[in-house]
């Protein structure tokens, strides 16, 4: 043998590289190729290279063994490094976002997941523009074959094999959640068509442009694959690739654009390796599924695609259910007992089967997410102050959406998506909310979205927007007669994009636009011109030119304090929207969130009924939220800038305006929904100064679920001032809501807990709160409450102990003789009260004259409100002996005082008039009919005129509540009585 063939089998395994790439030939398998260097076909070796090749000499047998061995090495090698790829990738896409972690490590991918449909589709479908765009033909689409995610690479009509899956849908219809699940599913096993699965993003890679190997690709994504990397191309390995968002790509599948490839070694731009493998040139038995949004899908050309693949959502109701059923009954959702969430699933599902809008919009998972989402806030918040803003619910659902996404990829701009929509959809909710407009034609649509399109652009922009993220914000209307119109999906989306379409300043006139295009090109302009000025002038004589062009300079500099006027326009908009008298007497924000996620119980309005007005009272609140710090940060990521200093001054010029008018005295559920404002805005210096002015809070009737109670105890929280009055009548208050509002409560001077169902769980709360030694409550109302013997002992221990306390009204809370000998014996150990009220609590004499005679021994005791109990006839004629001058207290049990008019006749007959609602009628008329023969009995004895008169005059009073209550016409509403009882 010749030195120079010694010296050809002496060369290293690179030099090889170009015959192996030669022979590689698309569709050859790993054996024939193989097959064909060894044998000399096509390429001819030298022996020597052959024998380095297979290994080192020896008999046939022995040389085979060896191979086996090796081949048996390199499939244990493989396949653990495919069970270390399984564990990372589980553990990297069970990782949740932080906006899901709030509901608790019980709600991950594994445990709630609801697959959308998905219809099989063509690319004829797909551009051809849809005849019609009603919800119901969204939701119905029945003519097209559903398929689940297992069977996409199932062979086609024709019984061809299908290799590349596109799955396409609009944003927000679960791509990438779907895309997650599958590769979480074939980690566990449940994807055995597949032996190896490579997700890739196609964000990811559109940011890199070095030419990379398919191989090295793979290996710098995921490394432990790097002994399973060489084996592509060159085994039988079952591959499955996905390139999620193929939108974030730009793809030339031209020759003269993206060259021929085939081998997996071979670096190439990132964008080309996709192509080839769309092509099948690279890797031919590898599967490949693409997610895309619809705008998207026709980059790929459809001589590639085996199947197309439209995700349609929850189309189906029954998933809409099957998804809320599972969110809101998991163990981690945060109630405190499985029958609250069984009643929200059974609202909400009655709700969506009223075909209500929000059935529309639920067709999105996402839109069902961010249901959900808000349910937790409003149900099972707890925490003082509460973790999550309303406003940080709908940010961070947009960030789920929308962060990091550009319209379109291969605009020049790439505009924000989110800005786009701010700019565009924002315009039409802003439009809407200022005119009171929830539906929009064609032509609002046209007018908001095609007038002000000059470039061709601006007009592939918008094409792009309407096939992909239109349908994500506006939705057919399912009101009869309405057909034709949209409507926000969800109706508070309307009053975000408002608000943000404000507070980025895009609402500016024609004036403000031009003169912001002006002083930018004159600020460019003077600043060229300056510095080639300059240059020039020393040469030439020419010194008075730059002064001109300084000149021009002030232009942007007025124009800049010119634009801080646009921030006093955002918080005078803010202020005016906030206090707005026509909205006072609407139900708060909360309330409202409610009632349109649940619906509100009761028969459907007739379609002939006139609607009630649309009110737009988030809008305001979502303006101050927009401006907290965490929001300005998830605005960021979308592309939506809001500066620090802005917001500064947005909230300085808005503070005077707005503790102004918190101090006119708001209704109780527009003060509810300005405290709510407080607590969106985030800023506690400000929320502070605001807080301090309020002396008086007046929430009655207010529902106060948890979520209220922690808003009220984080506001008022952020000042240690003392309350002079805190009304929480009929508030649905019950012992954890006092604990939530324990600090406040504290700081209270009068107040007022009737109607609110409090028990002694709650008055062992209370006692708490009144033997605390910073506690400044003088005077506590718990009329209409089930207080009862045990809380009536709570409260008596309380009584003992305390030392604020000067007035106590008991009246109608169920004490019984018991309750009151609780009290009775406690009582003397109390140095401060001054007036004790136990009317209507069915004493007796026994009980009755004990607490008299309690009262008559009590420093500071000189009133004891008995009226409406069971007291005999001798007892009231101990009682009505009682004189103040000689016993020291007064019982007011009778509207008489001998052969007079007691002085306190008409605080009496207010008292009953005020609590007549929730009394027992029958009960009620009984003591009416003996307080009025005890007066026609005094009338009688009497013969001074003037004193017979004042006794006609409050007979008369009597007969007259007596009549109605008789005739069913006394009984006022709640609301009209609340705020005096």
């Amino acid at each position: 043998m010749s030195r120079a063939i010694q010296g050809r089998g002496c060369l290293p395994w690179t030099r090889l590289g170009p015959c192996l790439r030669a022979a590689s030939l698309p569709g050859a398998a790993g054996g024939s190729f193989h097959g064909k260097i060894l044998s000399g076909d096509g390429v001819s070796l030298p022996r020597s290279c052959v024998r380095h090749q297979g290994g080192p000499r020896g008999p046939p047998a022995q040389r085979g063994s060896s191979r086996h061995g090796l081949d048996h090495l390199r499939t244990v090698a493989s396949s653990d490094a495919i069970k270390k790829h399984q564990k990372s990738l589980a553990a990297w896409f069970s990782n949740q976002p932080s906006e899901e972690r709030q509901f608790g490590p019980s709600f991950s991918l594994d445990a709630v997941h609801v697959d959308p449909v998905i219809r099989e589709s063509s690319l004829e479908q797909i551009l051809k523009p849809s005849p019609e765009l009603t919800i119901q033909h969204q939701l119905q689409r029945s003519s097209r074959r559903v398929i689940s995610l297992q069977n996409l690479f199932d062979a086609d009509a024709c019984g061809r094999q299908v290799k590349n899956v596109v799955l396409y849908g609009t944003v927000g219809t679960g791509k990438s959640t779907l895309i997650k699940k599958m590769v979480v599913d074939w980690c566990h096993g449940l994807l055995p068509r597949f032996e190896l699965v490579i997700p890739f993003s196609c964000e990811d890679l559109s940011h890199s442009h070095v030419p990379i190997s398919l191989r090295r690709l793979v290996t710098k994504k995921y490394q432990h694959l790097r002994d399973v990397a060489p084996l592509l191309g060159a085994s039988n390995l079952k591959v499955l690739f996905i390139l999620n968002g193929l939108e974030r790509l730009n793809l030339d599948f031209r020759l003269a654009g993206t060259e021929l490839c085939c081998d997996p070694s071979e670096p190439i731009a990132p964008s080309a390796i996709v192509v080839n493998l769309l092509r099948k040139y690279l890797l031919p038995e590898a599967s490949i599924i693409v997610t895309a949004r619809p705008s998207a899908v026709r980059r790929i050309p459809g001589k590639y695609v085996g199947r197309y693949a439209e995700i349609c959502g929850f189309s189906d109701t029954n998933l809409q259910k099957l998804y809320f059923q599972m969110r809101l009954s998991q163990p981690g959702s945060g109630g405190e007992g499985s029958g609250e969430q069984e009643n929200l699933v059974e609202m909400l599902w009655r709700n969506l089967e009223r075909q209500n809008q929000i059935a529309a919009a639920c067709f999105l998972p996402s839109y069902c997410w961010l249901v959900c989402t808000t349910l937790h806030f409003l149900y099972f918040t707890r925490t003082v102050p509460p973790s999550q803003t309303l406003t940080g619910i709908y940010t961070s659902f947009l960030r789920l959406n929308f962060s990091g996404e550009v319209l379109d990829s291969t605009d020049p701009t790439a505009v924000s998506m989110m800005k786009y929509v701010a700019k565009t959809v924002g315009k039409l909710a802003h439009e809407g909310v200022m005119s009171r407009q929830t539906c929009f034609s064609e032509e609002d649509l046209r007018q908001c979205f095609e007038v002000e399109m000059k470039t061709e652009s601006e007009l592939n922009l918008l094409e792009v927007f309407r096939s992909d993220v239109f349908p994500f914000f506006l939705t057919p209307c399912v009101q009869p007669g309405r057909e034709h119109t949209f409507v926000f999906t969800i109706p508070a989306m309307q009053e975000y994009l408002a608000a943000l379409y404000v507070v980025l300043g895009e609402k500016k006139t024609l004036a403000q636009k031009v003169g912001k295009e002006l002083s930018e090109l004159i600020g460019k302009v003077s600043e060229d011109a300056a510095v080639v000025l300059g240059i020039v002038s020393k040469v030439l004589p020419l010194r008075f030119l730059p002064v001109l062009f300084n000149l021009l300079k002030i232009f942007p500099r007025f124009f800049s304090r010119l634009s801080g006027k646009d921030r006093d326009t955002i918080a005078r908009t803010m202020a005016e929207e906030l206090f707005k008298e026509e909205d006072y007497y609407n139900d708060d924000v909360l309330d409202q969130i409610n009632s349109s996620i649940l619906g509100v119980e009761g028969p459907l309005r007739h379609p002939d009924e006139a609607p009630d007005d649309e009110v737009f009272e988030l809008f305001p609140i979502f303006m101050g939220g927009l401006l907290s710090r965490r929001n300005r940060a998830l605005l960021e990521q979308l592309g939506c800038s809001i500066k620090n200093l802005a917001a500064l001054e947005i909230a300085e010029a808005m503070k005077k305006t707005v503790i102004r008018n918190s101090r006119k005295g708001l209704p109780p559920s527009e003060l509810m929904d300005y405290l709510f404002f407080l607590h969106e805005f985030q800023n506690e210096r400000f929320t502070a100064e605001a807080v301090r002015s309020l002396r008086t809070v007046n929430l009655s009737s207010v529902k106060l679920t948890p979520l209220k109670c922690s808003v009220l105890a984080s506001v008022l929280g952020t000042a240690c001032h003392e309350v002079d009055e805190l009304n929480l009548t009929s508030c649905n208050l019950d012992a954890g809501s006092l604990r939530t509002l324990f600090p406040v409560l504290l700081r209270c001077k009068v107040l007022h807990l009737q109607l609110n169902s409090l028990g002694p769980d709650a008055c062992e709360e209370l006692r708490t709160l009144l033997l605390h030694a910073k506690c400044a409550v003088s005077d506590l109302r718990l009329s209409n409450n089930p207080v009862g013997v045990q809380g009536a002992r709570h409260l008596a221990e309380a009584l003992a102990g305390n030392r604020s306390l000067s007035r106590l009204s008991l009246l109608h809370t169920a004490l019984g003789d018991r309750g009151a000998e609780e009290i009775a014996r406690r009582l003397p150990e109390n140095q401060q009260l001054q007036e004790l009220n136990l009317g209507y609590n069915s004493l007796t004499d026994a009980s009755a004259l004990s607490v008299v005679e309690v009262a008559k021994k009590h420093a500071t005791l000189d009133k004891v409100h008995l009226y409406f109990n069971d007291i005999s006839e001798e007892g009231k004629r101990a009682l009505h002996s009682l004189r103040m001058e000689r016993d020291g207290v007064r019982a007011l049990v009778f509207l008489t005082a001998g052969t007079d008019v007691s002085d306190y006749w008409s605080s009496i007959l207010s008292t009953v008039q005020r609590n007549l609602p929730f009394w027992d009628r029958e009960r009620v008329c009984q003591h009416l009919a003996l307080l009025l023969q005890d007066l026609e009995s005094s009338r009688r004895q009497t013969g001074n005129p003037w004193r017979k008169a004042k006794f006609l005059r409050v007979e008369n009073e009597v007969k007259r509540m007596l009549a109605k209550l008789q005739h069913g016409t006394l009984a006022r509403g709640r609301q009209d009585v609340h705020h005096k009882i």
